[in-house]
């Protein structure tokens, strides 16, 4: 049963073809891993399965919610959880602050039922002990690590990962992909936006090559990298050379 179906989605920047008729189909619990080049339209797909890119032409239904306007826009954003290249927490908040804002106006929740799900939550992503500490006072992969449990507070059914390694120093990557993993082993619907083949390989379902607004290939991780396609073994020869 498919919990998102694109279908022949365009959008355009100006002159700029940015998607050209994508069609993509992803399952419930499936974990979908795109690579591509710079300017591919890799995170122009992402954010449009949220909306907050409205496309062109085609369309977009997330859990039966159409996104072909914005009448069901609130709706899929409440089911839908992103994290982004930057961390975009709110400085003048602590953690915990950070996560319980929109479980209190969005959900409705009590303060104390949202405080226990924050804390929970920052369990889950191993940094209990940082509740009360403001963005400023954390690592990169700290505050990252919050950004993903502020996204599960509010019990979404589908993740969208757009990058989230690429601001981070390395000794920080692995931290993030970890929590990564594991919310993958629990059957969570993901799509991320990574070039970390590592992850792709341990928790991918399917992996998806883009390249100028197209899908360039379509395979599980085990037979895309071993594809014959010229330009998935260009892409992953000079990727995977970089690792």
């Amino acid at each position: 049963m498919a919990i998102i179906e694109i279908s022949n989605v365009h959008k355009f920047f100006g002159k700029v073809h940015a998607l050209q008729g994508i069609d993509l189909s992803v399952k419930k619990g499936e974990v979908v891993v795109i690579i591509g080049p710079s300017g591919s339209g890799k995170s122009t797909l992402l954010r449009c399965v949220n909306r907050l890119e409205v496309y062109d032409k085609g369309h977009i239904v997330v859990d039966g919610n159409s996104l072909d306007s914005a009448r069901n826009i609130n709706i899929v954003r409440q089911e839908v959880g992103m994290v982004f290249q930057s961390f975009n927490l709110f400085s003048h908040l602590t953690v915990l602050d950070n996560l319980t804002l929109a479980q209190t106006v969005v959900r409705r929740r009590k303060k104390k039922e949202a405080q226990k799900i924050a804390i929970d939550l920052l369990e889950k992503v191993g940094i209990p002990d940082k509740a009360d500490c403001h963005p400023i006072q954390l690592s990169g992969g700290q505050q990252q690590r919050v950004a993903i449990a502020r996204a599960l507070a509010m019990n979404p059914k589908i993740m969208l990962f757009d990058e989230p390694t690429s601001a981070l120093d390395p000794e920080m990557i692995k931290e993030v992909l970890d929590v990564m993993l594991a919310l993958a082993s629990e059957g969570i619907t993901m799509i991320v936006v990574s070039h970390e083949m590592g992850f792709a390989r341990a928790a991918a379902n399917r992996m998806i090559l883009m390249d100028e607004g197209k899908i360039v290939e379509e395979n599980t991780p085990e037979e895309f990298f071993k594809s014959t396609n010229k330009r998935t073994k260009l892409f992953l020869s000079k990727v995977l050379h970089m690792v």
